[in-house]
């Protein structure tokens, strides 16, 4: 798990440049801490942080492969291909030599075995970029369910590339810029596939191959879900589910480095533990687990729709089931709260947008991980898959024309904002533009009507849409903290073969992921079974509330404030004073438009409204 980055520009030699490759490698330190490289030609430069997981000695990046003396193509590379051994093997029987044991060499190889096509043959979460030498072409690769990220910026000789905005930011050849669509997917949390908030910015699509050349830029789609009938009954289809989770989770626990497992006393993470659990116990090892909590949580805790039951009484319970060496994380509101944290989070995302205490409790979580382990284990994007949560459930929810989870939110985005401004943006038809747009994309199967209909349609917009912004949060907080989190979930075989399971068959006993539940029932305790589906935990102590009620008062004393002038002065007053409406939602809203008063001022946006 790494930070890639490069630059291509057949209008200069780059040779010369290596000082400002070395300036955008090193803005991804974090994501790589264990090492270091750049290299550079002609018209391409190469950089690249690692995060040691796999042949700590050996997979030393930029990789150069060579023939007859010289270099044919140099490969930068982030993240793990759980298939590397059988491939490896494969390329011997076709002629290729391995110096060292390191994923990155098989992929190298099969780069050069079958050419852009070696992306078909990947099972993993990867993004990598490959300048090929004797073509004089750049190809950059993302993983199918876009668990890597992986940005580019076209110039007008070349392109810039990188694991994060920032890379590219270093280089001036970046406009640091929003327009007015940007803007729009800052305050609507809504993403447009493939486009950043940041003018010129563009993002590698899950599934995707883009490549630089001197004739210019293509792309194309290597693999997208589709719609297929789906065949086996019932029991067949639990079986199914639970052989490739069994599969998944073996080739997951490859590491040369110590890992563990996130645990919320959820069904998703505890199926993970419980497995690992199983695989590691017949080595001889333990699993290790990891939990957040909240200082005074027990006390502070009121149960609402969305949050039914405390988690810890369920962690203790798995870690004990399975013989968990389990830790917990406890934080407290001040640090949850505390400025630098939440600069921290901000830098770690490059965009404000986000999910306002849960992002930093997430950080802080990742944080004190990353000094007992370098690789975790994580249930994200179960819900998306198997139909968690609870809005999957809502029918006025799932019968409205909008975003499901926009739907239950029915959250105000702009509440704080100025009144002449919100008529410019015209948020409501933005919303509608581009839910027609995720709709238009989905697969259909001949004949499928109805309800089952309408739950393809709802499934492929959390994978396409919602899960994009989650595997985000996930990879970028993270990486901030040297931490590499793996997600079994999202592996591509078995999101291909429930995205086709039926509805009715998903929700066999009247529950929220029933598949789930059922391939899994004899790995867990009762009560963990019968839990009802609870989010990622939210801190509920007021003190968090206050303090982000007089940061957003500091920001209304200072007329220089970069948000400032976009701030209805009146209701943000109102909310600074703690005379606003409360709620998970209006949290969510404060702590997303603080953000954005910091990330104008600390990276310099020029808004262009």
């Amino acid at each position: 798990m790494c930070g890639i980055t490069g630059w291509v520009d057949f209008d200069r030699d780059l040779t010369r440049e290596r000082d400002l490759l070395r300036a955008m490698t090193e803005t991804m330190a974090c994501r790589g801490p264990d090492d270091a490289g750049v290299w550079a030609g002609t018209h391409a430069g190469i950089g690249h942080r690692r995060l040691a997981v796999i042949d700590i000695e050996g997979g030393a990046q930029p990789m150069k492969a060579e023939r007859d003396g010289r270099v044919v193509a140099v490969l930068t590379y982030s993240g793990e291909v759980y298939n590397y051994r059988e491939l490896r093997e494969e390329l011997k029987a076709r002629g290729h030599r391995f110096h060292t044991a390191s994923d990155t060499e098989v992929v190298l190889a099969a780069y050069l075995e079958w050419g852009e096509n070696c992306a078909d043959r990947l099972n993993g979460m990867f993004a990598f970029g490959v300048w090929d030498v004797e073509r004089q072409e750049l190809v950059l690769v993302r993983d199918r369910l876009g668990v890597k990220p992986l940005y580019y910026c076209p110039t007008p000789a070349g392109v810039l590339f990188g694991s994060e905005p920032k890379a590219l930011l270093a280089n001036p050849l970046v406009r640091r810029g929003m327009d007015i669509d940007g803007l729009r997917e800052v305050l609507t949390f809504t993403r447009i596939p493939g486009r950043t908030v940041y003018q010129g910015m563009l993002e590698v699509l899950p599934g995707q191959v883009v490549k630089v050349g001197r004739n210019g830029l293509t792309s194309r789609r290597y693999w997208r879900l589709e719609a297929r009938p789906h065949t086996d009954d019932l029991e067949t289809t639990v079986e199914t589910v639970r052989g490739l989770l069994e599969d998944i989770v073996e080739r997951q626990l490859v590491s040369d480095v110590p890992l563990c497992v996130l645990l919320s006393g959820g069904l998703d993470s505890s199926v993970l533990t419980a497995l690992a659990a199983r695989k590691l116990g017949a080595r001889g090892e333990l699993v290790r687990s990891f939990a957040v909590d909240f200082v005074g949580q027990g006390e502070d805790f009121t149960a609402d729709d969305m949050r039914g039951t405390l988690d810890a009484p369920f962690v203790a319970e798995v870690a004990r089931h399975v013989g968990s060496e389990h830790t917990d994380i406890e934080l407290d509101a001040a640090r949850l709260a505390d400025p630098s944290v939440r600069r921290a989070v901000l830098n770690s995302r490059d965009v404000p947008i986000g999910l306002s205490d849960m992002d930093a409790s997430l950080y802080l979580l990742f944080k004190a991980i990353s000094a007992h382990s370098t690789v975790a284990i994580s249930g994200e994007s179960a819900d998306e898959l198997f139909g968690g949560y609870i809005w999957f459930h809502d029918p006025n929810v799932i019968n409205a024309p909008v975003f499901p989870w926009a739907a239950y939110g029915s959250m105000d985005h702009t509440a704080l904002f100025d009144l002449g401004l919100l008529q410019k943006l015209d948020l409501q038809n933005y919303l509608a533009e581009r839910y027609h747009e995720a709709l238009a994309e989905v697969p259909r199967l001949e004949g499928e009507t109805g309800l089952e209909r309408r739950m393809r349609e709802v499934s492929h917009l959390h994978l396409s849409r919602f899960l994009q912004l989650m595997l985000d949060r996930k990879d970028r907080t993270s990486m901030a903290c040297g931490l590499e989190v793996r997600v079994p979930f999202c592996d591509h075989r078995l999101v291909e073969y429930v995205f086709n399971v039926p509805w009715a068959m998903k929700t066999h006993d009247g529950r929220e992921k029933s598949l789930l539940r059922a391939a899994t029932a004899d790995l867990l305790p009762r009560s963990v079974l019968d839990r009802r589906k609870s989010p990622y935990p939210s801190t509920q102590n007021p003190a968090y509330d206050q303090a982000a009620n007089e940061e957003l008062g500091r920001v209304l004393a200072d007329p220089n404030s970069p948000l400032y002038p976009l701030l209805n002065q009146e209701k943000a007053r109102l909310r600074a004073d703690g005379r606003g409406p409360g709620g998970r939602m209006e949290r969510n809203l404060l702590d997303n438009t603080l953000q954005m008063n910091t990330w104008l001022d600390s990276y310099g946006i020029t808004l262009d409204v």
